[in-house]
């Protein structure tokens, strides 16, 4: 219980600090969004007369107090883009920057884990090298490279979904996830690359332990030896990259959206930083960081209950 609680002040400051670095970031970015609305033209008194509409000319501790007030009670401003609810703007994107980071997730673990236990468990120098040049060079490619490179192969030569025209889900729930997969697996790649990569070490790593001779020695044939014994220690290493994967997902998914025309949070994003449209853009990024935050949260908890001696550890340090 007393790791618990501790856990969650921790995340408490956290968040706190992250809607602090998050408020201030976007207030020291040059530019006026009052400007922006009503043009260079404007005169003097029409844009103070804006300022003192969206608040703009109070304090950034006055702001920040309302700001995060408003969070509290539900209320995340109106966008001074689009002259709507944030909340109203987000609910749809919201959903569709989800799906794809959950189908991207899905495809970490269904190609990561058995390629990783794989790599790690292969003696064949050659395929030790396949898998590691397949890491590097899934870990170097930037997200708009494999967006477009995907968009050519799968879209323009083999023709299995129209670049640029994403189908809604109400309208047609195939057409929309055929046309899913493909954004999806361009933000799942770097992800697969480095679950391979780390995993595989670990595998390498607990293969000479001394549990597992005595397996052998019991007649315990290699797969068993593999998935029975080495993968129950050797997740233990990697579940801390659930939180690194999930917020490389999301920031990942700010790219991919754009090429593929998905309108999702990341787009909006964009949108919003180009606009100044600070209420919209201080959400998205809120949002953001504190689903990647409450993940690692959750990730801490998990690798406690997988391996409890993390528990005891960090109680003595304490």
């Amino acid at each position: 219980m007393t790791y618990l609680l501790r856990k969650l002040a921790v995340l408490l400051l956290t968040l706190f600090l992250v809607s602090v670095a998050v408020f201030c970031a976007f207030h020291v970015i040059p530019g006026d969004s009052a400007m922006l609305i009503l043009g260079t033209e404007a005169s003097e008194e029409s844009l103070a007369a804006l300022r003192h509409e969206m608040g703009t000319d109070r304090s950034l501790f006055v702001q920040y107090v309302s700001w995060l007030g408003g969070i509290f009670r539900g209320d995340f401003g109106v966008s001074l883009k689009y002259s709507k609810g944030v909340a109203e703007l987000l609910k749809p994107r919201v959903m569709l920057t989800s799906i794809l980071g959950l189908l991207s997730l899905a495809m970490v673990f269904a190609v990561g884990i058995p390629l990783g236990l794989f790599a790690g468990w292969a003696k064949n120098p050659v395929v030790r090298a396949l898998a590691g040049g397949f890491s590097v060079l899934g870990i170097s490619l930037p997200g708009f490279f494999l967006s477009l490179l995907l968009i050519w192969v799968f879209g323009l030569w083999l023709r299995l979904f129209t670049p640029g025209a994403a189908v809604s889900l109400d309208e047609d729930a195939g057409a929309f996830f055929r046309f899913m997969v493909f954004p999806a697996l361009a933000v799942a790649l770097p992800q697969i690359a480095v679950l391979t990569k780390y995993l595989a070490a670990a595998v390498r790593e607990e293969a000479t332990a001394p549990y597992v001779k005595a397996a052998r020695s019991r007649g315990c044939g290699p797969f068993r030896v593999l998935t029975c014994h080495i993968f129950k220690n050797a997740v233990v290493a990697v579940v801390p990259l659930l939180g690194m994967i999930v917020g490389s997902i999301f920031s990942g998914s700010i790219i991919v959206e754009q090429v593929f025309g998905i309108s999702g949070v990341g787009r909006l994003l964009i949108s919003a930083v180009s606009y100044r449209d600070f209420p919209l853009a201080q959400t998205i990024v809120l949002y953001i960081a504190s689903l990647v935050v409450v993940v690692n949260f959750l990730v801490d908890l998990i690798v406690q209950w997988l391996d409890p001696r993390i528990r005891l550890d960090a109680g003595r340090l304490m």
